[in-house]
């Protein structure tokens, strides 16, 4: 074989080689760097104005305080914690600020839609205010909607949230300890990334525990959350 050839076909095949390698180390560096910003933007703790949250506080106090107590921490049986890190960290400040001024038809939760935009949004900013992780609601609100089956999620639902939720997930009204999660009112104003991330991590410090994991009390797969969120979905009109 003609020397000039082989020596140019190898020079060739060494360039391409070169190349590839090239290509493949840059690339995840760039990829990197993109995710690395994305989550910087989406999980950067919300930074909260003082002084509106001094006014939230008032306004809170006297409002809120008789139900969610003076600290927000909740009554077990009674009213849920506001102040609870992870209920923080999944919820977006529309959710928060739809339930205060709507309320929640079939429990003691009222509408405040009387105190005004302003008045809301300073009892939000005092809320926030006791935030120590990032905020995530954006991209937990992102996640696709589930396709569970409802017939396994009721197995689920009756074999482990009935205990807390109660019968339908009427919650505080069927002497259950957790919230009444089977409510429209509720479920009108969650999306299924709440829901789902909710069951999956569960909420220190409160009766709800994660439920997914070899450490949990019950090793739900995705599947079987998703299966429990499409049985939800069906439960308001049956109460």
């Amino acid at each position: 074989m003609n020397n000039k050839y082989v020596n140019f076909v190898f020079l060739l095949m060494s360039g391409l080689l070169i190349s590839g390698c090239s290509e493949q180390g840059d690339a995840p560096k760039a990829s990197v760097s993109s995710s690395q910003t994305e989550a910087a933007n989406v999980r950067e703790v919300i930074k909260i104005d003082p002084t509106l949250a001094a006014e939230g506080e008032a306004i809170y106090n006297q409002n809120c305080a008789f139900c969610h107590q003076a600290d927000a921490i909740g009554k077990p049986g009674f009213a849920p914690s506001l102040t609870n890190q992870e209920f923080l960290r999944v919820s977006s400040d529309q959710f928060l600020m739809g339930t205060i001024r709507d309320g929640r038809a079939g429990t003691g939760m009222p509408p405040f839609a009387h105190l005004g935009r302003k008045q809301v949004e300073a009892i939000v900013a005092f809320l926030r205010a006791h935030a120590k992780q990032p905020n995530v609601s954006a991209e937990i609100d992102a996640q696709p909607p589930s396709h569970g089956d409802e017939r396994l999620g009721q197995f689920w639902f009756d074999s482990i949230c009935i205990t807390c939720h109660g019968p339908n997930g009427n919650g505080y009204a069927a002497g259950g300890t957790g919230t009444a999660i089977g409510k429209a009112s509720f479920l009108d104003k969650v999306t299924d990334g709440f829901i789902r991330v909710t069951i999956r991590d569960g909420r220190t410090n409160t009766r709800m525990i994660g439920y997914s994991g070899p450490a949990s009390m019950a090793a739900l797969s995705d599947d079987d959350i998703d299966d429990i969120i499409a049985y939800l979905r069906t439960v308001p009109s049956k109460d």
